[in-house]
Formats: structure tokens, sequence, C-alpha cells
């Protein structure tokens, strides 16, 4: 049952960057999930699916895998454009604006 390792996502909610330095080794859910008749939680035989680990490079991750024979499917980051203003957060409060400012 092959892994992934990558690199997680920002949060939508927000702009920092916080929790996407590291990369992540996971292993990919091998059998459904099943709803247990008695109380409605979602359980699942397959126990590396609750394994996720952290490495701080992409190398250390394969090095990992191939150290313990887990196959790999690495997915590569896409860069993302930074989004610098001119004048920075300091200007939606500028009084020196000529026409009138909306959103």
């Amino acid at each position: 049952m092959p892994a992934r390792i990558y690199r997680p996502a920002r949060n939508a909610m927000t702009s920092g960057t916080a929790k996407t330095r590291k990369w992540v080794l996971e292993h990919v859910v091998g059998t459904a999930r099943e709803v247990d008749p008695l109380m409605g939680w979602t359980s699942s035989t397959d126990m590396q699916a609750q394994v996720r680990l952290s490495f701080p490079t992409k190398e250390a991750a394969l090095e990992y895998a191939e150290e313990h024979g887990i196959d790999v499917i690495v997915q590569d980051p896409q860069a993302r454009k930074p989004n610098i203003r001119q004048g920075g957060y300091g200007e939606n409060f500028a009084t020196h604006r000529k026409g009138v400012w909306t959103h």
C-alpha cells in the first residue's frame, strides 16, 4: 500500500503560512470506513490510516520511506505568488488618499 509525501497547503482562512514548511508522510487509506450500527461512529480496520509523520525536508521523508520499505508517491507543492502591496497594510488607513476608498 503506497504512502503520500507532500507539503501541506496553507489554511484558506488565514494569510499565514504556519504548518506548511514541514513535509508529511501519510499512508493512503486501504479499506473503506464503516459505520457502527449502535453508536453511528465511523471506523476502519486499517491502522496505517492513522499514521501521519512529519519531516523537515523531502529528502528525510524519502530516506525514511526507503529504510522501512514503504512505496511512496511524492507531490511537490505549487509555487505561490507573493502578495506584496506598495504601501502595505497601513495603506488601508492612509489620510492622503485623493478619491473615495471602498472594498
